[in-house]
């Protein structure tokens, strides 16, 4: 267990940066779901240049690196990850370009406040993103999306950076499928991307359209109790995630304190005192039982990050 590793250790400051790197940090209260464990180190870099420092000094340690945005879309194993994770949650901002209908935000840029930014301004193409819990960063990286549109609809470039340099990527290098891309755990990090967006519209209707899709989303989805957004994704377009564990039987259905949403049944919700083992377990619990009635295999959507108990495959 990393809670047993690093009890002497203190916070580490990189030269040219204001930000620590800091031993033993919980993660729990940085991921929307509300479980793990801790982070070997820690750091939240305040821009490129920091993330560029801190990776280095991942390498010369021999440390595996996690990039961490808004904590959506992720579990993290009660055990915790080892190595360095970096936080991009201090690298925000956005630049709106009125020549081109452009907006190139940071990697650490809520995508809520960047649709209702463009909202606000009459630019339209992000109203399907007021409802999403996550960062620009993590919105490339996972093709995210919802009521028909996603990031790679928009993407101009992303930028990127490795242990070696800085990398401007088109959606054609990026690989895109179904809440996907090739940047998925290849350790390449985004800083910031440019998505194209269409001005010249009226502010009140593309404000009101952002809430029509807002109210939707918050009318059919638990957003009232930590989650981690859609767990798995869908298998089938006639047959939704969501759909085949309802008709399964599995709302409601409960291990520990995780229990599958009456809301919604492809959430899964923390009551409150949930590990990451109890969403583990209610995570395979619902593979297995779809399999055995649909024989269809549900894939993962969410980020499944550090060690967990074996499970037997039953499909």
């Amino acid at each position: 267990m990393l809670q047993n590793c690093l009890q002497e250790q203190a916070p580490i400051q990189l030269p040219q940066t204001t930000c620590a790197i800091r031993p033993q940090v919980s993660l729990a209260p940085l991921t929307t779901l509300r479980v793990g464990g801790i982070a070997q180190w820690y750091s939240a870099p305040r821009d490129p240049l920091e993330m560029r420092i801190c990776l280095d000094w991942a390498k010369r340690e021999g440390f595996p690196i996690t990039l961490l945005g808004a904590g959506s879309n992720l579990l993290i194993s009660d055990q915790g990850l080892p190595g360095l994770v970096l936080s991009s949650r201090y690298l925000r901002g956005s630049v709106f370009d009125e020549e081109t209908g452009q907006v190139t935000a940071s990697a650490g840029e809520p995508l809520p406040r960047l649709a209702w930014a463009a909202a606000r301004r009459g630019w339209e193409g992000l109203e399907w993103a007021a409802g999403i819990p996550g960062t620009v960063g993590g919105a490339v990286v996972m093709n995210a999306g919802a009521q028909g549109h996603c990031t790679a609809d928009i993407l101009v470039q992303a930028q990127v950076v490795d242990r070696h340099r800085t990398l401007n990527l088109t959606p054609q290098h990026l690989n895109y499928r179904y809440r996907t891309s090739c940047l998925q755990g290849d350790g390449r990090l985004v800083t910031q991307a440019t998505f194209q967006l269409r001005p010249g519209a009226d502010p009140q209707t593309v404000m009101a359209n952002t809430s029509r899709k807002l109210d939707y989303r918050k009318s059919t989805q638990p957003y009232h109790l930590p989650s981690c957004g859609s767990v798995f994704r869908n298998p089938d377009p006639a047959k939704a995630a969501g759909w085949l564990i309802e008709n399964t039987g599995l709302k409601g259905y409960q291990i520990g304190s995780a229990q599958v949403a009456h809301r919604h049944a492809n959430f899964i919700i923390n009551q409150g005192g949930a590990t990451a083992t109890d969403v583990f377990q209610l995570l395979h619990h619902v593979q297995t039982q779809v399999w055995q009635k649909w024989s269809l295999r549900l894939e993962p959507e969410v980020r499944i990050l550090g060690n967990f108990p074996t499970l037997l495959p039953t499909f």
